[in-house]
């Protein structure tokens, strides 16, 4: 995991392993993505011989663990936490709930009627 991370992370709130390693993965599976498309094009078309197939599934079975969209899970960026998290605002409930009545997310306020 350390090789790939950067050395210089661009993360915004609070540092937390989780949310280090969440960076990490998110970064790594955007710089990998095409190649995994392409790997599984040509999985996929049966027009190609089934050596060049073979060996693309191969390659794509090599590819490091990170590169797999199934890797990235939702986190809170203020505490890492992986359960209850708003994916608009990629906040815990409880971190969203504290921000929003203190101000700070805009365009939130609490419900009253």
């Amino acid at each position: 995991m350390s090789m790939f991370r950067a050395k210089k992370l661009d993360l915004g709130c609070y540092v937390n392993i989780r949310n280090i390693r969440d960076h990490t993965k998110r970064k790594v599976y955007a710089a990998n993505e095409p190649e995994r498309q392409a790997l599984r094009f040509i999985i996929r078309n049966t027009a190609l011989p089934q050596r060049v197939r073979a060996q693309a599934q191969l390659q794509l079975s090599q590819m490091h663990c990170y590169t797999r969209f199934t890797q990235i899970k939702n986190r809170c960026i203020m505490g890492g936490k992986g359960r209850g998290v708003f994916s608009d605002f990629r906040m815990g409930r409880y971190q969203f709930r504290l921000n929003a009545l203190a101000g700070k997310i805009p365009g939130v306020r609490k419900a009253s009627w």
